[in-house]
């Protein structure tokens, strides 16, 4: 496999048309996935689930709707999927715990809410250990400055804001799955079995009137799916473009596989694990011209999500690094994304990035086995792939 590769190459929008230029783009996670072992049933399952988050988030587009919203809803439905680790897939922490972390960022305030100030683009939260739909929280205290003015929160504080804006909360034992406790319980080098099923905390949690478990009979002893993906270190992740020319980016992930109690990871740290933002094009008078001309706004812009190894997602800059080498060195997405992700392996980062422009352009470059990765235009045909070495097809 070589060092860096993107599999895809930039994806650029049709040719310009009255029909409304709009794309997502989302990623699953990205390091540890490996073709062989695997079965056409099993890597079928995760495409489909791919393309269910897609079809989420275009129906959002579709209807003219925000970016932020259809980013969120492609996030969600990831973070409800037990394959992918987020929210209800999520991997435990070495006390055989879950603390779940999630961001949001966009380009330029929404149109749905303009009073919104231009300095404030996005929130984050990290040691989530009740909330549902993490993504979701980061949406609410982004929409509510004057209860969550700054960009990063954690903890019981930061889910109670959440809660008092409607935010769903469930006991912790919603998280649990039986193939991660698993995972936990082998890189610890302990015994796999017994296998219990955890129970709700006692009945005067201040949660568990919103306790969403999917089964507590005994019945549920096994369950019927394996994941892809040994031991992740990855997250789950949306970029979304709407008619109006704005980006949001939206990632969600549970960390590392038996990560130290409190780590934060890259994603919720504005410019490492994600980013958006849009700028003025440089250039002289003819070049704005020309590019006018061409139907291309005064602006640029980017989104980024990351998935791999955080640590080092935060040691680069990973994200914001894309940005800059766009506006300040003039570089293509295609090139911009492909640097950064050579640079991170170049320093014993693997994982990848998924990314799009202002004019619709994607990229998706890895530097590792894989990425569970998908777009989809305004032709509503969700394309995905997994292995590095695949182009993104129709499932």
């Amino acid at each position: 496999m070589p060092a860096s590769k993107n599999a895809n190459p930039m994806f650029k929008p049709g040719k310009k048309s009255a029909e409304p230029n709009y794309v997502l783009v989302i990623h699953g996670g990205a390091g540890t996935m490996v073709r062989e072992g695997s079965t056409p049933e099993q890597r079928a399952t995760y495409r489909a689930a791919l393309s269910r988050a897609l079809k989420a988030g275009y129906e959002v587009l579709k209807s003219g709707g925000e970016a932020m919203d259809a980013a969120v809803e492609a996030v969600s439905a990831m973070e409800d999927c037990p394959l992918f680790n987020s929210g209800h897939g999520a991997v435990f922490n070495v006390a055989g715990k879950i603390e779940l972390e999630t961001s949001l960022m966009v380009s330029k305030p929404p149109a749905s809410h303009p009073a919104m100030p231009f300095s404030r683009r996005g929130s984050s939260v990290t040691l989530v250990t009740h909330t549902r739909n993490p993504s979701h929280l980061a949406r609410a205290l982004y929409l509510a400055p004057q209860l969550a003015p700054h960009p990063m929160l954690s903890g019981a504080a930061a889910e109670a804001t959440g809660a008092s804006l409607g935010v769903r909360q469930v006991d912790p034992s919603y998280f649990w799955t039986e193939a991660r406790w698993r995972e936990h319980r082998r890189g610890l080098g302990l015994p796999e079995d017994p296998v219990e099923y955890p129970r709700p905390e006692i009945s005067d949690d201040t949660y568990s009137e919103t306790t969403d478990v999917a089964s507590l009979s005994d019945d549920k002893d096994k369950e019927t799916w394996e994941p892809l993906d040994l031991m992740p270190t990855g997250t789950v992740g949306a970029v979304a473009l709407d008619i109006r020319g704005c980006i949001a980016a939206v990632t969600s992930t549970g960390g590392r596989t038996n990560k130290l109690v409190g780590r934060v990871g890259d994603t919720p740290v504005m410019g490492c694990g994600f980013w958006a933002e849009e700028w003025e094009r440089d250039g002289g008078f003819v070049k704005r011209t020309w590019e006018r001309l061409r139907g291309k706004s005064k602006y640029q812009g980017v989104g980024v999500s990351g998935t791999g190894d955080g640590d080092y997602y935060i040691r680069r800059a990973a994200a914001s690094n894309i940005a800059r080498r766009m506006q300040y060195l003039g570089e293509s997405l295609d090139k911009a994304t492909q640097n950064v992700i050579d640079d991170l392996f170049k320093q014993g980062g693997i994982g990848g990035v998924i990314a799009l422009d202002r004019d619709g352009n994607v990229a998706l470059p890895l530097n590792c086995s894989g990425m569970y990765r998908g777009v989809i235009r305004p032709n509503g045909v969700p394309l995905t792939a997994i292995f590095f070495d695949e182009q993104l097809t129709e499932l």
